[in-house]
């Protein structure tokens, strides 16, 4: 089942629930607003868990590929709304009727702040990269191109990842200046510097600012991937490949689950162009 303690169970229709629920599907761009109307206030996701009768609901179904002819979640659409949520809740979708779980999706995905055209692309250069090792005492092609090897590279790699796998670039990275060092981008975020701001909401393609030693200085950053303020799946370089290993010099590119509770976590989001 979802999640137990999850808040949407079906609702009255027409409810505040169902209004959240309908502008969010807005946003989302699945369904016009009327039809969504017409739909919802026949009993159309709220609680529909068998044979709907209603001839509009059930036209509105034929109509809609990612509901089956009794309401239910399709693995399509359950895929869609699992775009923004990484990993999923839940092993399969037709098992599941389109009520208060389907609700509870729609306000999890909309929470999710969607990735933008250049962090992005960053993030999909930065997950060609996994599995890259260094040859050794910090030399990698990242530290080459910056300017400065055998050092340090987790930041440089994010500038990497941002300058060299976007097509216009970011005005927050710049080779061989911006950045290299990790306290410096959250300085930056802090100040709304150079594009950067400080979120509580972080995207895909957004930084991710480590402090293990909860000392107030930050010494590792990667890519944001999935996932939420408490717990996340990130790219980063120059880290291993679990936890065994240093996590801020570790010689590879790895994707890795990271939560609060591992460090002082700033999450940064990086404005487009």
């Amino acid at each position: 089942m979802y999640p137990p303690d999850h808040p949407y169970q079906p609702t009255p229709a027409g409810g505040p629930d169902v209004e959240a629920h309908k502008r969010a599907l807005s946003r989302l761009g699945r369904w016009p607003w009327q039809t969504f109307d017409q739909t919802y206030s026949n009993g159309f996701a709220h609680g529909t868990s068998g044979n709907v009768g209603d001839t509009g609901v059930e036209g509105f179904q034929r109509q809609t590929p990612e509901l089956d002819p009794t309401g239910n979640l399709t693995d399509k659409l359950y895929s869609h709304l699992l775009r923004a949520l990484v990993p999923p809740c839940l092993p399969h979708a037709g098992e599941y009727a389109y009520d208060g779980y389907a609700l509870w999706l729609l306000d999890e995905a909309n929470k999710r702040q969607p990735a933008t055209a250049t962090r992005e692309q960053a993030l999909e250069t930065a997950r060609s990269q996994v599995g890259y090792a260094e040859t050794g005492d910090n030399d990698t092609k990242y530290g080459r191109w910056y300017g400065v090897n055998y050092q340090p590279w987790c930041a440089i790699f994010a500038t990497w990842c941002y300058e060299t796998g976007t097509q216009t670039g970011s005005p927050s990275f710049q080779k061989g200046s911006y950045y290299a060092y990790v306290p410096y981008i959250v300085s930056d975020a802090h100040n709304r510097l150079r594009g950067l701001s400080v979120t509580s909401s972080p995207a895909p393609g957004d930084l991710v600012c480590y402090d293990w030693g909860w000392d107030g200085v930050y010494d590792h950053v990667g890519l944001f991937e999935s996932g939420g303020p408490s717990s996340w799946q990130a790219i980063e370089g120059n880290t291993s490949s679990d936890n065994s290993g240093s996590q801020s010099n570790g010689g590879g590119v790895y994707r890795r689950s990271r939560s609060k509770s591992q460090a002082s976590v700033v999450f940064v989001r990086v404005a487009e162009p």
